[in-house]
């Protein structure tokens, strides 16, 4: 009879250690998780920084490549720059916004209007945007059309 009680409270002892065990390694999964994720958003934010610094960057090598001394040996080897720096950008997941089109306020910023033929759109860039992965790092500033005022008002 002593056996048996001491057998039982060894298989009692014994399922409690099992339990104690499987939270202690749920609670070491679960810190891992929490740990790889608080590790890759630091990485993320990391990332966006050290981009929207370099968007300064490659904005001042596309303005010194639009004026009228952008000829010669030096000017191909600010090309070159602005070509690697671009790449580089992109394989970090940088993609430059669409200004081609409609006005999406979601993505562009109208600084200014002007008048044209159609209701919103793109009449000129001022700045690029860019989506870095999903979401946007910096909003296209533009200047967008509005519709000429004679063609339907009045009648």
């Amino acid at each position: 009879m002593e056996m048996e009680s001491l057998l039982q409270a060894a298989e009692a002892q014994a399922a409690e250690n099992l339990d104690m065990a499987k939270r202690i390694q749920a609670d070491y999964d679960n810190y891992r998780k929490r740990s790889q994720k608080e590790m890759e958003e630091f990485r993320k934010f990391a990332t966006e920084g050290m981009v929207l610094e370099l968007l300064e960057i490659l904005d001042d090598l596309e303005r010194a490549l639009q004026t009228e001394d952008a000829v010669g040996p030096f000017a191909d080897g600010v090309r070159g720059i602005h070509i690697n720096l671009k790449k580089l950008l992109e394989s970090k997941g940088l993609k430059e916004i669409a200004t081609d089109g409609v006005f999406d306020p979601r993505i562009h910023d109208c600084l200014m209007t002007c008048e044209g033929d159609e209701d919103g759109r793109i009449a000129e860039v001022y700045q690029k945007g860019y989506y870095l992965g999903p979401r946007v790092i910096r909003y296209a500033k533009v200047k967008v059309t509005t519709a000429n005022k004679e063609n339907g008002e009045g009648e």
